[in-house]
């Protein structure tokens, strides 16, 4: 898993192989809440195999946030870092293989690589990327119709809507399933 990697971080083998000891294999199957809204994440998660969303309660609905997939990496950032109860559910949507890090683990490896200047850049680009998609999203939400969003995911992450299923990608877009199968058929009729 992370012979894929290597390449992407300076450090002598001993360090490597320090660092990635620290993460530990597991399977869960699909619907596996890895992370539950309220509760203070003890560990981070990085996808083999499989596809992760992220979501929160409004008032008995499900609003999702965010999908990952294979080579991204999830928790609840914020909660992550301070300790703070997770503002969202993190949940498998098909059977994942996860390699987790546990916070403390995570901590001394940051502390320590963040003197480097090229990983103190990579943790600002991820931060900052994140930040960005945030960003869009909830631009899109203002200036966007929910056909455009919709037309927005397929061109800008295809994987969503070929592998999660549409009453996720619904809430997601903020739409009833219903809402969503009207936008495709009228889509599919206008091809």
């Amino acid at each position: 898993m992370f012979d894929q990697f290597r390449n992407k971080f300076p450090l002598d083998d001993n360090k490597w192989n320090d660092y990635t000891g620290c993460f530990k294999r597991m399977k869960v199957s699909a619907r596996t809440a890895l992370l539950k809204e309220g509760d203070v994440p003890k560990n981070m998660f990085l996808i083999e195999k499989g596809c992760i969303r992220v979501w929160f309660n409004n008032d008995g609905k499900d609003v999702t946030t965010q999908f990952f997939f294979e080579n991204n990496m999830v928790s609840s950032i914020e909660s992550f870092r301070k300790g703070y109860p997770s503002p969202v559910t993190i949940e498998t949507i098909e059977p994942c293989v996860l390699w987790y890090i546990h916070k403390k683990d995570a901590d001394r490896i940051i502390a320590e690589v963040s003197e480097l200047p090229v990983f103190r850049e990579m943790i600002l680009d991820t931060v900052f990327g994140r930040t960005f998609e945030y960003m869009k999203q909830f631009f899109s939400f203002i200036k966007d119709t929910p056909q455009q969003r919709y037309l927005n995911l397929i061109k800008e992450k295809p994987q969503v809507v070929q592998r999660v299923p549409q009453h996720y990608i619904a809430s997601y877009l903020g739409v009833s399933t219903v809402h969503l199968s009207r936008i495709k058929s009228k889509l599919a009729k206008e091809k």
